[in-house]
């Protein structure tokens, strides 16, 4: 409906006020021009909207995250470079950075993480992506396990974890080179399995692509893909896995 359709509607009496005014506080987006700031997502979805830093212009980035955080009390942004941070961090005092996840964030001090996600790697080297996705869901009010290096060339690694692995509501797998982990997992726990494959690996494993085919090919049952290096995307579903294991309400705006 449009706002004259809804305000005709409240003259007639067809629509309460109340309704009226719920119906106008939907799909709320902000126009700064270079940006369209969806400001009612959190209402929508129980996440708040986080930034795509990579690429973006430093003045852009500064006014986005300025907006973001007068609206929310936090912001969360991925992908940022050092740089990004050293120019937003004279202007935004309570800004952190993370080098190895490029996370960027202003956050409420006072969060309570709640559930369980357990986040575990095949290798180091696939850390950046696996703190990627264990940032986002720590951010989203989740409880994260970290597990690290743990890949199939070393198999007791993860079987000296593995009852950790299994209280977990929700298993993130992230792994590079063949992307074994995640079926390994699979095969070994009743929780739903997230696995990120990473562009860690020599030529043949195509920048991520090897590992992207194992995994989607896998014949552990409960396995779920997300993009190549998408730790994001990881954290995300994996908190919204986790608010329904334990019960938990949207959070409040």
């Amino acid at each position: 409906m449009t706002v004259q359709q809804i305000l005709e509607g409240v003259s007639s009496g067809a629509i309460s006020v109340e309704r009226a005014e719920d119906m106008l506080q939907q799909n709320r987006f902000e126009d700064m021009g270079y940006a369209k700031l969806d400001m009612d997502r959190r209402k929508r979805t129980g996440f708040a909207e986080v930034v795509f830093c990579s690429g973006k212009a430093e003045d852009y980035l500064l006014h986005i995250f300025e907006r973001l955080y007068r609206e929310n009390g936090e912001v969360l942004g991925t992908r940022a470079s050092v740089e990004q941070y050293h120019f937003l961090s004279g202007k935004l005092p309570d800004l952190q950075y993370d080098a190895v996840s490029h996370i960027l964030k202003m956050e409420r001090g006072d969060k309570e993480h709640r559930g369980s996600i357990a986040v575990c790697t095949a290798g180091t080297a696939d850390i950046p992506v696996a703190e990627e996705a264990a940032q986002t869901a720590e951010f989203f009010g989740t409880r994260v396990e970290r597990i690290y290096d743990v890949g199939v060339s070393g198999l007791h690694r993860l079987l000296s974890r593995l009852e950790e692995v299994e209280a977990a509501n929700c298993v993130v797998a992230v792994a590079g080179m063949e992307g074994a982990l995640a079926s390994v997992i699979g095969g070994l726990v009743s929780r739903p399995v997230i696995a990120v494959p990473t562009s860690v690996g020599y030529g043949a494993s195509f920048g991520g692509i090897s590992a992207l085919l194992t995994m989607l090919n896998s014949c552990a049952n409960g396995i779920a893909v997300v993009n190549i290096d998408n730790g994001y995307g990881a954290g995300y579903m994996a908190t919204q896995i986790n608010r329904l294991a334990i019960g938990a309400e949207v959070p409040e705006v």
